[in-house]
């Protein structure tokens, strides 16, 4: 063995990693990138569940009871509710994940020694919050018992029961939830072939002898954006038959307002990947730029699995800023709730927002390119 000749190739394969940028980034950067992006990934705790109450009994007992379902970080007393309907319209908007009746005479039955049943009211959409949610209110409920038979040194504590109503899936099925929360994922697909279709025109070279015709950059990039906008709604109609047809999710809203917003969607996810097209330049890293900020995130951090967390701004922004988070608003919100774009155009304006400005950098960094 030669130690010159090792030596040599030492420096030839250092050299190469440290010239070709995607290489640097494989190997130096991107493990500290996929930590960081991990640790948010698998975190799967439901921390923070927002509860709206109606208090019917409006007792000293009642208010301790309601001080000690709260005293814990997992369930935020976030309204108190006048009426129970109030209560289904803070659900049906998504400001809360469930709701609670306190039932008049509350304080009356505990101190006579009977059984008292509160009524809870959770958001079928999210099975794992619903879940949650009523796993959270029994354990505090039982603990309130407990402590209150300690305190007024009773032998035997009736408990108070929770009684569960989950609205919008009755049953809590997790694929009820599941398959309109996907869509905002498998739509992401026709993303990858747009990636694609954009930086295999630069490698092949392509690229330059289109623009040596008189095809402005406006003409070139809107004309892709229109071809692939349209292809990715017939998909996108291909995957709401499945949803229906297959897995039987029932459809409450309109198919009409539904592929509006899944077009609107498709231009926030292709705005971003004709920015990112202007700094790659093969089809190996756009593949692996879009599954790495698109679709791997989107698995976790959307909202899909497990809720958006709110807790800081930090991780309130790592889920925000991407489509998919507000896309799995609407689809569920559609599907499930029945929702319109009157109700859903906070996220739909985002959506908007987020790809009108991808397409006009876009169109920018294009035509600074091409001069």
């Amino acid at each position: 063995m030669s130690i010159r000749r090792f030596l040599a190739i030492v420096r030839k394969e250092l050299l190469h990693i440290v010239r070709d940028p995607r290489n640097l980034f494989l190997v130096a950067i991107s493990p500290a990138f996929l930590l960081l992006l991990l640790s948010y990934v698998f975190s799967f705790d439901v921390t923070t569940i927002r509860l709206a109450v109606l208090d019917l009994d409006r007792s000293s007992l009642s208010r301790r009871y309601l001080a000690s379902l709260t005293s814990g970080q997992d369930l935020v007393l976030d309204y108190t509710a006048s009426g129970q309907g109030e209560i289904l319209a803070l659900l049906r908007s998504g400001s809360i994940e469930a709701g609670l009746v306190i039932p008049p005479g509350f304080a009356e039955s505990i101190q006579g020694g009977h059984v008292v049943q509160v009524q809870a009211i959770v958001d079928g959409t999210d099975p794992f919050s619903g879940r949650a949610a009523i796993r959270s209110l029994e354990a505090r409920s039982a603990a309130f018992v407990a402590a209150q038979a300690q305190s007024t040194a009773a032998v035997l504590a009736r408990p108070v029961e929770v009684r569960t109503q989950a609205w919008y899936n009755a049953g809590l099925k997790s694929l009820w939830s599941m398959v309109p929360g996907l869509l905002a994922i498998v739509l992401i697909m026709p993303t990858l072939a747009f990636a694609l279709a954009l930086t295999r025109e630069s490698e092949t070279g392509t690229l330059e002898g289109l623009m040596a015709t008189p095809v402005t950059g406006l003409e070139y990039l809107g004309g892709k954006l229109v071809a692939y906008v349209s292809t990715a709604l017939l998909s996108a109609l291909l995957a709401w038959l499945v949803a229906r047809l297959w897995f039987h999710v029932p459809f409450r809203g309109s198919l009409g307002a539904y592929l509006l917003m899944a077009a609107v969607y498709i231009l926030a996810c292709m705005g971003a990947t004709v920015v990112i097209s202007h700094f790659v330049k093969s089809q190996q890293t756009a593949m692996f730029v879009v599954l790495l900020l698109f679709i791997v995130p989107s698995f976790f951090l959307s909202g899909l699995i497990s809720p958006v967390g709110t807790e800081s701004l930090r991780t309130a922004l790592t889920s925000y800023v991407l489509p998919a988070t507000h896309f799995v608003i609407i689809s569920r919100g559609v599907f499930l709730k029945g929702l319109g774009l009157a109700q859903l155009r906070t996220p739909a304006f985002i959506l908007l927002a987020m790809g009108l400005a991808g397409v006009l950098l876009g169109f920018l960094l294009f035509r600074k390119k091409v001069a």
